[in-house]
C-alpha cells in the first residue's frame, strides 16, 4: 500500500474536520457558553495533526488511489475522523471516558443517533451543536465531502465513491466523479435549508430549527430536546420532519433527475414505488392497531404512525411516542422496518429497500421455476436485467449483515446485556437507527450499556453505514497479501 497517500488523504480529512469547528466555536461565542475553550483546543489538535500529516505526505498528491487501498483509506478515514470527533465532549467535560466519548462521535458521524448522554438539554449549546453538525457531515460522508472540494484526488476519486456509496447505487450524475459529489452536496445543502425555513415557521427557535434540520437530512435523530420531536407538542412539526425524513431516504440522483424536467423516472422507479408502499402499508398497519387497541383518535394514530414508521424506516430515530407500549405487532412492524431501511443511495441506513425488493423478486423467480423448470426468466430492475453477479453480491450482503447481528448480540450477550436489549440495540446500530428496545428504548439511551458492549455496538455503527464490505474486506487475510 502507499502509506503517504493513504496518510494525504487521512490529512485532507482531519484539516476538514478541524475547519468545521470553527462553527460551533462561534456558537458558542454568541450564545456566551463556557464551552468555547474546549472547542478551540479541539480544533487546535485537530488541525495540527492534519496539517502535519498533508505536509509530510505532500510529494504523493498526484498518485492514484487503487481499488484495495480505497477500502482501507474509507475505513480508516472514518475511524480517525471518529475520535477527533471526540475531542470536543471530553475537553468540555460532557462525556468522561473515551468510550462515551468515541460511541457518542461514532453515533454522530454515521447517522445512528444511539446516545450515551443522559440529559442533552444541559449540554452547553456550542458543543451541542458539533454533536448536530457530526451527523449533517456524516449524513452525505465524509469522503463524498473530501471529493467535492479536492480535485487532487483525480482519478482514484471514483475509487474511494466507490468504497463509501454502495456500489449498486454508483451512478455518476455527471461526467467527473467531482462534479458528481458537488451535485449530491447542492441537494442535500438545498433540502436541509428548505427544512430549517419550515422548522423556524412551525414553531422552532433558528437554533433547534438548524441543529434538527441537520439531523433529519442526515436521518441521524441526534436532537436538542431529552424527548425529542415530542417536547415540542407540535402536530405541524411532526407532520414536517416526517415528510423530511422521507425526503431525506430517497435516492439523490432521483432528485438530479427531478432538476432536469425527468419526473417520470421518479414515478417509473421500482424501488421508490416499492418504498412508498411498504411505507403506506406499515402505517397503516399501526394506525389501524393503535386506534383500536390504543382507543386514540384516527387523527392521532395516523400522526404518530406515520412519524414513527417514517423515523424508524429512514433509520432517522426521532421519537413522539414511547412505542415499546405499543402492542406486540406494532413492536414487531418497527423492528422489520429497521432492517428494511431506505432507498439506497440516501442518507439512511439498514439493508435498503432495492435489496429487499430484489430477494422477492429472486425468491418468486425460485418458485416459479418450480413450477416451469424448462423457463428462461431473468430479473429486470428500472428496465434493466440484472446479472447474477449483482443478485449474488445481495445475497452476500444481507447474509454478512446478518450474521453480523448473530455474532454481535452474542457478544452483548457475554456482556451481560439482557436478549430483548442485545439484539435490538445491534439491529438498531448495523441500521444505523438509534432507538431501540430494552434498555436502549425510545425513551432511554445507552449509557447503562457495559464499556465493551459500547464498542461492539460502535463497531457494528461503522459496518452498517460504510455497507457491511467495506469494513469486513480489511478481515480477510488474502487483502493483505501482495
Amino acid at each position: 500500500m502507499n502509506k503517504r497517500l493513504i496518510i494525504h488523504i487521512l490529512s485532507v480529512a482531519t484539516i476538514f474536520i478541524g475547519i468545521l469547528m470553527l462553527v460551533p466555536i462561534l456558537v458558542s461565542i454568541y450564545y456566551g457558553g463556557d464551552d468555547t475553550h474546549a472547542l478551540v483546543l479541539s480544533m487546535c489538535i485537530t488541525l495540527v495533526f492534519g496539517v502535519a500529516g498533508f505536509v509530510f505526505s505532500r510529494s504523493s498528491v498526484k498518485e492514484e488511489i487503487k481499488h484495495r487501498e480505497a477500502f482501507f483509506i474509507v475505513t480508516i478515514t472514518w475511524l480517525t475522523v471518529t475520535f477527533f470527533g471526540s475531542l470536543p465532549y471530553i475537553f468540555s467535560g460532557v462525556l468522561h471516558s473515551l468510550t462515551d466519548a468515541y460511541f457518542e462521535s461514532m453515533s454522530g458521524f454515521t447517522t445512528t443517533g444511539a446516545s450515551v448522554i443522559k440529559d442533552v438539554e444541559k449540554v452547553p449549546l456550542g458543543v451541542l451543536f458539533w454533536r448536530s453538525l457530526t451527523q449533517w457531515i456524516g449524513g452525505m460522508g465524509i469522503i463524498v465531502f473530501a471529493l467535492a472540494i479536492l480535485p487532487m484526488i483525480g482519478g482514484g476519486g471514483m475509487q474511494l465513491f466507490k468504497a463509501e456509496v454502495p456500489e449498486i447505487s454508483v451512478d455518476k450524475l455527471r461526467p467527473r466523479i467531482i462534479d458528481t459529489a458537488k451535485a449530491l452536496w447542492l441537494i442535500y445543502v438545498g433540502i436541509t435549508l428548505m427544512a430549517t425555513v419550515v422548522y423556524y415557521l412551525g414553531g422552532m427557535n433558528f437554533y433547534d430549527a438548524i441543529s434538527h434540520a441537520f439531523t433529519t437530512l442526515a436521518t441521524g435523530g441526534f436532537s436538542t430536546k431529552n424527548e425529542s420531536l415530542a417536547h415540542f407538542k407540535n402536530p405541524f412539526l411532526e407532520y414536517a420532519t416526517a415528510i423530511f425524513m422521507f425526503l431525506a431516504s430517497i435516492n439523490y440522483s432521483l432528485y438530479f433527475d427531478l432538476f432536469r424536467r425527468q419526473q417520470r423516472r421518479l414515478l417509473t422507479n421500482n424501488e421508490f414505488r416499492f418504498y412508498l408502499f411498504i411505507t403506506v402499508l406499515v402505517t397503516l398497519c399501526i394506525a389501524t392497531d393503535l386506534c383500536l387497541r390504543q382507543g386514540m383518535t384516527i387523527e392521532e394514530s395516523v400522526r404518530l404512525s406515520f412519524f414513527q414508521v417514517t423515523s424508524v424506516m429512514t433509520t432517522t430515530g426521532y421519537a413522539t411516542a414511547d412505542f415499546e407500549r405499543w402492542s406486540s405487532f406494532a413492536i414487531v412492524l418497527l423492528l422489520v422496518c429497521m432492517f428494511f431501511g431506505g432507498m439506497i443511495g440516501s442518507t439512511a441506513g439498514g439493508v435498503k429497500q432495492v435489496r429487499i425488493l430484489l430477494m422477492l423478486k429472486q425468491g418468486y423467480r425460485e418458485l416459479y421455476q418450480l413450477i416451469h423448470p424448462h423457463a428462461v426468466t431473468s430479473i429486470k430492475l428500472d428496465e434493466k436485467f440484472l446479472t447474477k453477479e449483482v443478485l449474488g453480491s445481495i445475497w452476500g450482503f444481507v447474509f454478512l449483515f446478518l450474521a453480523m447481528c448473530v455474532v454481535a448480540t452474542i457478544g452483548m450477550a457475554m456482556c451481560g446485556v439482557d436478549l430483548i436489549t442485545s439484539f435490538s440495540t445491534v439491529l438498531s446500530a448495523m441500521s444505523n437507527v438509534g432507538p431501540a428496545l430494552g434498555e436502549a428504548g425510545p425513551a432511554e439511551n445507552y449509557s447503562s450499556i457495559p464499556s465493551l458492549g459500547k464498542w461492539i455496538l460502535t463497531f457494528c455503527m461503522l459496518i452498517g453505514r460504510l455497507e457491511v464490505y467495506t469494513v469486513l474486506i480489511l478481515l480477510v487475510p488474502n487483502y493483505w497479501r501482495k
